[in-house]
């Protein structure tokens, strides 16, 4: 091309680091950016252009009522100040009258990120190591011991001159009510301070101790089991929307814009209860910020996920990564490069 000038707009949002793609200290900050800077930058250099960069800190949005993009990236491209967004976009109706959306370029996605939560958050951990039947089958064997043991102590009273009588032992009565407080003992693993006289007596009241030593166990493993266990309930919005989570949101423009924006009724919902919710302050807030209150405390974290997790490899410990989940909010395709409407060089972008 001769060396003919081409401007290509860029958005830095976050000004306070250097936008410097050399630098891997901040490879996760404004990563949308220079994940393309290097290609395009060799795209222009092979079709021999002279490349002007301009660095917006906004894609530029249009406000309510309005005609023309309000600065930043978009502005310069309705204008005709660039004929390239180097900075991905997302999809959206007014922005296809100015730009040509050209390339994907990168998997970028922004979305909720939380910690899967405790089972013990959800559920009644209490009732759900065994299943109904099993409970029903436990109940009937108890009731089937306590009428055995029962008929048992009723023949040991009626023939109790058979048996030997020691001081220091403290026999079943033969009542009703006293053979179940053994059950009850048992079931509690309390033990019984009486006992029956005869063998087989002895034998049914080792038989129930057994029984309610291993279920005990059972149950006792399963609840230690459970309580290191998580839950799969928060997989959609409408989860977020209902559940006990607090959300918080990274504070950047664009995010600040689609959540504002939002018109479904589900999403505008959490945007309303529990992100910008009526008298109290708006949970936008600074990357490592989200991500320590989604480390210790029942809260989802939306952010551009390859930086997340950038911070997650720093804030978290190895066995606290492995429960992470994602929730998809913006419900977008992914982002692409755009370009001016129109321009005489989009052919040669697009071959190249």
């Amino acid at each position: 091309m001769m060396g003919t000038n081409f401007t290509v707009s860029y958005v830095v949002a976050k000004p306070d680091y250097p936008f410097d793609v050399t630098d891997y200290r901040y490879r996760h900050i404004d990563n949308y950016s220079k994940l393309n800077y290097n290609t395009i930058s060799y795209l222009l250099e092979m079709l021999n252009f002279t490349t002007i960069f301009i660095q917006r800190d906004s894609w530029g949005y249009k406000a309510p009522n309005a005609s023309h993009f309000e600065g930043g990236m978009f502005g310069d491209l309705e204008t005709g100040s660039a004929e390239l967004g180097g900075t991905v976009s997302y999809y959206t109706a007014d922005r296809l009258n100015i730009v040509e959306y050209v390339s994907i370029q990168s998997p970028i996605e922004v979305k909720f990120i939380l910690k899967a939560p405790p089972l013990s958050n959800v559920r009644n951990l209490f009732t759900l190591p065994f299943e109904a039947n099993v409970w029903f089958c436990l109940s009937l064997v108890s009731a089937v011991t306590v009428f055995i043991l029962y008929v048992v102590v009723m023949c040991e009273e009626k023939y109790r001159q058979n048996f030997k009588k020691y001081d220091i032992v403290e026999y079943i009565k033969p009542k009703f009510l006293d053979v179940a407080m053994v059950q009850i003992g048992c079931c509690t693993q309390q033990g019984s301070d009486t006992e029956p006289r005869s063998s087989s007596g002895r034998i049914i009241l080792l038989i129930m101790l057994l029984l309610m030593m291993f279920f005990y166990t059972a149950y006792s493993a399963s609840i230690v089991v459970l309580l290191q266990s998580t839950s799969n309930s928060i997989t959609t919005v409408y989860d977020l929307l209902y559940s006990k989570i607090e959300l918080g949101v990274e504070d950047i423009v664009y995010s600040r814009y689609y959540f504002e924006s939002q018109q479904e009724p589900v999403r505008k919902a959490i945007y309303d209860t529990k992100v910008a919710a009526k008298g109290r302050k708006a949970n936008f807030m600074s990357m490592q910020i989200g991500i320590k209150k989604m480390r210790d405390e029942f809260f989802a974290f939306h952010a551009e996920t390859s930086a997340a997790y950038k911070v997650v490899m720093d804030l978290f410990q190895e066995h606290e990564k492995c429960g992470l989940t994602e929730i998809d909010y913006l419900n977008h395709f992914r982002p692409t490069i755009t370009m001016r409407k129109k321009s005489p060089f989009k052919d040669h972008i697009k071959v190249g």
